[in-house]
């Protein structure tokens, strides 16, 4: 079997009578980075609770590592470890405690628990404090622990819910690079995330979860590539019949894709890769128009772009709608009591 995760048509309804996951299906391949990316309140946490099995689904069919989640929760559990947004881990009780916690609830023997917990809290920088009480950690501290934690069984498939959620940068990348030790032993790990850097820096794949839909699912660079390759801006001194001309003869560079008109005397060029080796080439081809180029900027497309495509939206824009939606049914719960 090619594939550690499968999910077909899973839906997701909470007994509010919200939908939270519309019957979608994907599949993770072994040894992949698989991301699911969208706003807060896309159905990024219910998927990933209803995959691992915290959550019941509606319907449809999960599959990890060969194991029905349904008809064999012991065995699928075995082969996952599952980091949450919020951290896990028990502030009353010692680094050390917390792992070992863990171990006993997979009814891992002693020594194993040692000498796993040892090598996982070397491996996050956690060693010289295992002895101190989680209270007495940073924020960071707690999510190196956390993820340490879920890892205590060694588990095939590592799930990551949000796993830099609000860590300042350091730690963030701190936490990349974890994740990406945990790939290069051949581990599968699915994480959601509303960081399109993360999506993309990370991810062998990326799903683009949306009001609990799946809107596209490919390779990063493969959805970024459908939005029509790099886009050049330009403006000029002064516009009139040599400009036309000069923009004409740039719809004739080989890797030119498109040539248009914008707002403001402002004009976008769409090169199909490399827009910076074109920008030279504009500036070479002006003195022959006696066209004087005011300014340039290259802009690659990022998965927000992408994102935008697919939902007519930023994430930014997602995230903004669904908070003022969820403070309107605050105000209007109150304002009924």
């Amino acid at each position: 079997m090619s594939d550690a995760i499968i999910v077909e048509n899973l839906r997701k309804t909470y007994s509010n009578g919200v939908e939270a996951v519309k019957g979608i299906s994907f599949s993770v391949h072994y040894g992949e980075i698989f991301g699911f990316l969208g706003p807060n309140g896309a159905g990024k946490s219910t998927t990933i609770k209803t995959v691992i099995g915290l959550l019941k689904p509606t319907s449809g069919k999960i599959i990890l590592d060969g194991h029905d989640v349904q008809k064999d929760p012991y065995k699928a559990r075995l082969a996952k470890g599952y980091a949450s947004q919020e951290t896990a881990v028990d502030d009353r009780l010692t680094a050390y405690e917390n792992i070992y916690l863990q171990g006993k609830f997979f009814h891992m023997k002693e020594e194993e628990i040692r000498k796993n917990a040892e090598e996982l809290l070397k491996m996050f920088g956690l060693w010289e404090r295992k002895n101190d009480l989680v209270e007495t950690f940073s924020g960071g501290m707690m999510k190196r622990l956390d993820i340490a934690a879920a890892l205590i069984h060694k588990p095939k498939i590592l799930f990551l819910d949000e796993p830099t959620l609000g860590l300042d940068i350091q730690t963030r990348a701190a936490i990349w690079e974890y994740i990406r030790k945990f790939k290069e032993s051949g581990m599968t790990i699915f994480l959601t995330t509303h960081y399109l850097e993360e999506a993309d820096a990370l991810c062998d794949r990326v799903a683009i979860i949306d009001k609990g839909q799946i809107m596209a699912l490919d390779k990063p660079g493969a959805l970024k590539s459908e939005i029509g390759g790099d886009l050049i801006t330009i403006t000029f001194a002064n516009t009139g019949e040599n400009t036309e001309k000069f923009l004409e003869a740039v719809k004739k560079i080989e890797g030119i894709k498109s040539v248009s008109k914008m707002k403001n005397g402002i004009y976008s060029i769409v090169a199909e890769k490399n827009g910076d080796k074109m920008i030279p080439e504009l500036f070479s081809l002006a003195p022959e128009f006696n066209v004087q180029i005011n300014s340039v900027r290259l802009k690659r497309p990022t998965l927000d772009d992408v994102y935008m495509k697919y939902t007519g939206r930023t994430i930014r824009e997602a995230e903004s709608s669904r908070d003022e939606n969820m403070k309107n049914r605050m105000i209007t719960r109150r304002a009924k009591r």
